[in-house]
């Protein structure tokens, strides 16, 4: 009775069989069994557009199937495709090291079997089960083992980290562990929402704003309706140029840099001119002089709707650059002014001013 092979190549020797050869033959089936299990290899499949076959070398060493991990190189001018048997049953590591962007797959010789490809941008590891669990329509299994795609040695990424276009999900750079969400979704830990460093808003409202004692504004609180909301506002001459001040300690994680603004406002006329507000700001740290100049004042403007009462909010302002070098913990002092005398402000009546929304960038996850 002949020797038989399995399908990664290892010989089955026959009762009887091979006198004299046995421990050679031994030896070398001890070789392969050793790069199926821990064995690396590399297949170039540069070129256009082709298919690769892997084989199988029965009672030798040396088929690029028969190994553990198989990394794929060489420049590809078009879509690849890499093949295994049929009956092959094991797991591979691979490594797409090619240059050019185009698709890897990889699957078995034939049938409509599940398969794995790696994308046009994925040059990374992925672990594949080759499952041999049909005659004809064997699957190609992707598994997800915490660590399974690795773009680089410096950015590795984590637990099953592409979406469906091979974009990354999750990578470490530099010691930082990044998250990018697919499509609209919400990077969360244990169920809530990771708070993202960017652009974030305060709210000052009139009430807790102060007129200048040269040339303020009035402070007002209006009744419209008995029982229903009552303004806390700041009212702003139609001629005259008027001022008011507040101050802001920003969270520490704001970058200290230029901020932008809107304001909120309303009219007891029914007049459809514009208002022009302005917001100046200049920074104080410990120990510094409160007494200091603010920086360049920036409008905004707005048209009243030409109903009385209604609420008028600003579009978003161009950048503040706050005077004074602004650094964490400082305060922030604002003067915000109706630029009456502009031939541009054209609303008649006080402009009541109901609240500042101020928009400022942070750079840090928290406070601390």
């Amino acid at each position: 009775m002949a020797s038989t092979y399995t399908p990664l190549g290892v010989e089955l020797q026959a009762t009887g069989e091979n006198a004299g050869t046995w421990g050679t033959k031994t030896n070398t089936n001890l070789q392969i069994i050793e790069q199926i299990s821990g064995g690396f290899t590399q297949q170039s499949i540069a070129g256009g557009a082709q298919t690769t076959a892997l084989t199988v070398s029965d009672g030798s060493t040396g088929a690029v199937m028969s190994h553990r991990m198989i990394e794929f190189t060489g420049t590809i001018t078009g879509n690849q495709i890499v093949t295994i048997p049929l009956d092959t049953q094991t797991f591979y590591i691979l490594r797409n090291s090619t240059s050019g962007a185009y698709t890897v797959q990889f699957k078995y010789a034939s049938g409509s079997g599940d398969t794995f490809t790696f994308s046009t941008t994925n040059k990374g590891d992925k672990v594949v089960f080759a499952s041999a669990n049909d005659g004809t329509n064997p699957d190609i299994i992707s598994v997800n083992t915490g660590i399974t795609d690795v773009v680089s040695d410096t950015t590795p990424q984590l637990g099953g980290n592409l979406d469906v276009n091979g974009n990354n999900i999750v990578s470490v750079s530099d010691g930082n562990i990044n998250i990018a969400p697919n499509g609209t979704g919400v990077a969360q830990v244990s169920g809530s929402a990771i708070k993202v460093a960017g652009k974030e808003t305060i709210w000052v409202p009139a009430v807790a704003m102060y007129p200048n004692t040269t040339n303020g504004a009035s402070a007002e609180q209006i009744e419209l309706t008995a029982g229903q909301p009552e303004l806390k506002c700041l009212d702003f001459d139609a001629s005259t140029d008027e001022f008011a001040q507040f101050a802001v300690s920003f969270p520490k994680s704001w970058n200290e840099g230029t901020v932008t603004y809107q304001a909120y406002f309303t009219s007891a006329g029914t007049n459809t001119g514009n208002a022009i507000f302005t917001l100046a700001g200049v920074a104080v740290s410990d120990n510094d002089a409160i007494d200091s100049a603010f920086g360049t004042a920036v409008s905004v403007t707005k048209a009243h709707s030409g109903t009385a009462n209604d609420l008028d909010v600003s579009s978003e302002s161009s950048a503040i650059t706050i005077a004074g070098t602004p650094a964490a913990g400082d305060e922030v002092f604002f003067q915000v002014s109706r630029d009456a005398d502009n031939g541009s402000d054209t609303l008649t009546g006080d402009a009541r001013l109901l609240g500042i929304r101020f928009f400022f960038t942070t750079d840090a996850a928290n406070d601390a």
